[in-house]
């Protein structure tokens, strides 16, 4: 490609080669390691997919055993955390910069935690995916005046998530509910928080500062998306009689209907399908389903005005809109939306830092020069 072959944002580039995800926007589908997105997210533990991703194969029940009592060791955070956590719930900062700001202090071990012989890169990958769900469950409870709760090794990654938050045991339905979503969006292609990661370990810097980078590039709204946002359009709707005109007014007014419509999928997105999916059974076993059939009609109405008002676009339900409904039927509130992305996609972003690893080879992209080429230096005084 000659250097004035000029992609913008690096749109249709191939930028890397990898085995853990395939995205095919045209047909709908998404493989992670191997299996449909389908058949893995609502069957594997969190635990287990990140196995997979990081070994190329599911764990057998020993391997399973030893890889969760890795993580559950590691889920306790260094106490030099918890002040950089009070300090930004003083000044109120949003949960992804608490994150980011107390993600940088993974690379300290905490008392007692020893190395095992394990090398640097995967202990790095190991506490990031460990203490990612514990920062944000704590600094949850300090944001909202409640001390943090520690974490336990008894439970799977799910559910002590969830215990962290809450502080009571979830069910095995919410723990299901937040398995299945985290295996749903641990990884897809190269995003630009992957992406971000694999550039930064590429440089041969170390997995933390490279999953850290990644944060910064998943808090941007372009990227991380708007779940939150499509649960207010669903509530501002409120009942099924309303929805028409409510959705009729969003669109007529030249605004987004959020979760609709994505960058890659030119057909509905695997992922809401899965999460529909995880939806149902939740809310059916949670004995309420009025939110949840109130959101399948706001869809069905959403889908028939955007090819109304759109012919032609094939704007389809995408992850944000069932992203928004299964974290809500668990019990969190919005701004834990994007953080709990962040939770499961430091799984996906370690595998690619251990891909990248393995090719050795630092990704430098040209640009083009666009500037003038013929100033001349004037000395201060005579400008």
């Amino acid at each position: 490609m000659a250097l004035t072959d000029y992609k913008p944002g690096l749109e249709g580039v191939v930028a890397a080669q990898t085995r853990m995800s395939m995205v095919d926007g045209q047909a709908g589908v998404l493989v992670i390691g191997g299996f449909l997105l389908e058949e893995l997210a609502l069957n594997a533990t969190f635990e287990e997919t990140v196995f997979l991703l990081w070994n190329d194969r599911l764990p057998n029940a020993v391997e399973l055993k030893d890889f969760r009592q890795q993580l559950a060791s590691r889920r306790e955070l260094p106490p030099i955390a918890f002040d950089v956590l009070r300090a930004a719930a003083a000044q109120k900062a949003p949960v992804m910069d608490a994150l980011r700001m107390a993600g940088s202090t993974l690379s300290l071990r905490t008392a007692g935690e020893s190395l095992d012989g394990v090398d640097a890169n995967h202990r790095d990958a190991l506490v990031a995916v460990a203490r990612f769900p514990t920062i944000v469950a704590a600094y949850w409870r300090i944001l909202n005046g409640q001390e943090p709760i520690k974490p336990r090794a008894d439970l799977n990654h799910a559910a002590n998530y969830l215990y962290m938050i809450f502080g009571e045991e979830p069910t095995a339905e919410r723990t299901r509910g937040m398995e299945t979503y985290l295996n749903t969006v641990i990884d897809h292609g190269l995003n630009a928080s992957t992406f971000t990661a694999r550039v930064i370990v590429a440089t041969q810097s170390d997995i933390i500062s490279s999953v850290i980078g990644a944060v910064g590039a998943l808090k941007g709204p372009l990227h991380g998306g708007a779940p939150g946002p499509a649960l207010d359009m669903v509530f501002e709707v409120g009942s099924e009689e309303n929805a028409e005109p409510v959705l009729r007014k969003i669109i007529e007014r030249g605004d987004r209907l959020m979760g609709f419509g994505h960058r890659v999928y030119k057909v509905r997105d695997p992922r809401a399908d899965v999460l529909a999916t995880a939806a149902v059974r939740l809310f059916e076993r949670g004995g309420d389903m009025k939110l949840y059939n109130l959101a399948r009609h706001v869809e069905k109405v959403a889908l028939r005005l955007l090819e109304e008002y759109k012919p032609g676009r094939n704007l389809q339900t995408n992850v944000e809109f069932f992203t928004a409904l299964i974290l809500h039927g668990l019990g969190l509130e919005t701004d834990l939306f994007a953080p709990t992305f962040a939770v499961s996609r430091v799984g996906g972003w370690t595998a690619h830092c251990f891909e990248q690893i393995g090719e050795g080879r630092l990704i430098r992209p040209q640009s083009i020069y666009t500037g003038p080429q013929d100033r001349k230096w004037v000395a201060v005084e005579k400008r």
